[in-house]
């Protein structure tokens, strides 16, 4: 195994492992909000689940990141390190200022930019960055009015029960994050796990795309273990500044997310966490009044999620061609 193989996949780990750190406010942070569960044990549930995704759902996302967006005989390790390092400086740097961007975007954007300047376009499978593409940009929106909808069913069936079905939220959200976790590590750690493949492929270590089981073992762990950290600002971020969540919406918009990710996972279709379990919330608090949600800090994140893919794409061009001259 060659020194730039391990730089590789030391840099995957660190960057699923900041994964896990970024992503957790989406799995815990409703739950948490509506007091539904104490905050430790919220993570480390969830952290168990994560890690058990890839195993029961399978990963089709890493066949798509790995093997349906570049072309491996073109690239250089350089390239894919280039990749990983823009995806890891964009995450630090959205983690610190609190900004619930997405890990997904940075490592795409990251890939195209590295690779555009690192290989040329030519690298590049069109057919495979739309797909992404497509899948980044309409599960917000799928997940918005899934939102909606799951929280009309939920109202309709509730309207006329008294508070006490408050400990009854409560106690399904445990399974509803639960379902969510695993959705999350089925497709994130996935994403990982396709970039350490293609590195083995660049290298001659493997003839053909295949994830090897240990790629697996060590991506779904460390971003189990990412999770089980937590990151607290973006907790607070996605659990309090939309709008007041109670259990309901809790439940709501954890089982709309769970249902929309496990979906695109299933299919191949890497999505950001990030994005549909933000506008679940929204559509979660839409379904039951308008103006309730608070539409500003849902335009400021916007604005950063379309940011992020040019901005890393950039960074990623940028690190490649520093890295290149050393």
């Amino acid at each position: 195994m060659s020194i730039s193989l391990i730089i590789l996949i030391g840099l995957a780990i660190i960057f699923d492992f900041l994964n896990g750190v970024h992503d957790s406010s989406n799995i815990v942070a409703t739950m948490i909000s509506s007091r539904a569960i104490s905050p430790r044990v919220a993570l480390a549930i969830t952290a168990v689940a994560e890690f058990c995704g890839p195993f029961i759902f399978g990963v089709a996302v890493a066949n798509t990141i790995g093997d349906e967006i570049v072309k491996s005989e073109h690239l250089t390790m350089l390239v894919i390190i280039a990749a990983l390092l823009s995806a890891i400086v964009w995450n630090v740097f959205t983690w610190v200022l609190g900004i619930p961007s997405s890990s997904s975007h940075a490592l795409i954007g990251g890939i195209i930019g590295s690779v555009a300047v690192g290989a040329g376009f030519s690298a590049i499978k069109l057919s495979g960055v739309i797909k992404v593409l497509v899948a980044l940009f309409t599960s917000p929106i799928i997940g918005f009015l899934a939102g909606i909808l799951i929280a009309n069913v939920v109202y309709l069936f509730a309207w006329k029960s008294t508070p006490k079905v408050n400990g009854v939220f409560k106690k399904l959200q445990v399974v509803t994050s639960i379902g969510l976790a695993l959705s999350h590590g089925t497709n994130d750690a996935q994403k990982t796990m396709g970039i350490i493949t293609l590195g083995l492929v660049i290298s001659g270590m493997i003839s053909a795309f295949e994830v090897p089981l240990w790629v697996i073992v060590i991506c779904a762990a460390a971003i189990a273990l990412g999770t089980s950290v937590g990151g607290w600002q973006l907790i607070r971020t996605l659990g309090s500044k939309f709008y007041k969540i109670r259990p309901v919406h809790g439940f709501a918009s954890q089982l709309a997310s769970a249902v929309v990710i496990l979906t695109a996972s299933l299919v191949g279709g890497p999505v950001s966490t990030t994005q549909v379990v933000s506008t679940a919330i929204m559509g979660v608090g839409a379904a039951e009044r308008v103006s309730k949600v608070r539409w500003g800090v849902a335009g400021e994140i916007a604005s950063a999620w379309l940011f992020t893919i040019p901005a890393t794409g950039l960074l990623g061009a940028g690190i490649y061609l520093l890295l290149s001259l050393f």
